[in-house]
């Protein structure tokens, strides 16, 4: 059985009948749920007593209006995923139920720093601002022991760490592995955008990645100098040379804190397992992100 709660007052209400004993876990999504957010529901299912998905497209850590616009919203199909899945409670709140003064004058106290400058903190501005005003609100009101996210948004789980941090937060961040179609792209609800041509190529990012991945590792295990900048500037040409293909950036960065490598001297690279591959790209007007960690 599902619940369904719009109002923020009842599923506080519901809350506070849970036993302290029960251990609740928390997914939220934006909807347009795919097998990447299943998984972690599951994930979720298997850790804990109950478990509360919330979905709300927030306007907030949307740059562009019609990036906001285009957002893919199947509320009935994902209803039924829901159920099938064996999720809980779904929470469906309205933009005056998370921003009741507004969106414009949420609170946003955090400071982010260089996590928030380089990537897609580079490429949109205010993003993390928002992802921080709306996991925190909703941290607030579902008051969960366990927060599940994907590594798809590598940046986003690093940022919601840090704010977690700074709020002396007590819930666990559980980062879940990103889960891929069969021909290696990642799950995102944007490839429902994606025309039959585009998604035929985009499975490339994934390629690009992991032969850049490969490159970077093989030339560490040898005890060679790892030409950063040589790798990713030839994967990211790759990538521009497919049509309709505009990558924003190829970059490999220290795990830890989106360090990029190139910033780093030779001798202090880390070593692979303490790398991630980041990358943007647009295929069309469709914004891909993807990530993989060298390995």
């Amino acid at each position: 059985m599902l619940i369904r709660f719009e109002r923020k007052t009842d599923l506080e209400a519901w809350r506070r009948e849970l036993s302290p004993d029960l251990r609740l876990g928390f997914v939220p999504t934006m909807g347009a749920l795919h097998r990447g957010h299943l998984a972690l529901i599951e994930r979720a299912l298997e850790e804990c007593d109950r478990v509360v998905c919330s979905i709300f497209v927030n306007p907030t850590q949307f740059n562009q209006a019609q990036d906001l616009q285009h957002y893919p919203r199947t509320e009935e199909k994902d209803l039924q995923l829901l159920l099938e899945v064996g999720c809980h409670v779904l929470f469906l709140p309205t933009i005056e139920e998370i921003y009741p003064e507004g969106p414009e004058n949420a609170p946003n106290p955090f400071v982010f720093g260089e996590l928030e400058k380089v990537m897609e903190g580079a490429h949109r501005p205010g993003h993390f601002r928002g992802v921080a005003q709306v996991v925190s609100r909703l941290l607030e009101i579902v008051r969960p022991q366990a927060l599940y996210m994907g590594q798809k948004d590598y940046q986003q789980t690093l940022i919601v760490r840090s704010m977690l941090e700074q709020m002396n937060s007590a819930v666990q961040l559980v980062v879940c592995p990103t889960v891929r179609e069969e021909d290696g792209l990642a799950m995102s609800s944007r490839n429902l955008r994606l025309s039959a041509e585009q998604r035929a190529l985009a499975p490339e990012i994934y390629r690009a990645m992991r032969a850049a991945a490969t490159a970077f590792a093989l030339r560490k295990e040898a005890g060679l100098p790892a030409p950063v900048g040589q790798i990713e500037d030839r994967y990211l040409q790759e990538l521009a040379a497919l049509p309709g293909f505009r990558p924003e950036y190829f970059c490999f960065a220290r795990a830890a804190d989106l360090k990029p490598l190139r910033d780093l001297p030779p001798e202090e690279l880390p070593p692979p397992e303490e790398v991630v591959l980041c990358t943007a790209v647009w295929v069309g007007d469709v914004r891909l992100i993807d990530n993989l960690i060298v390995s």
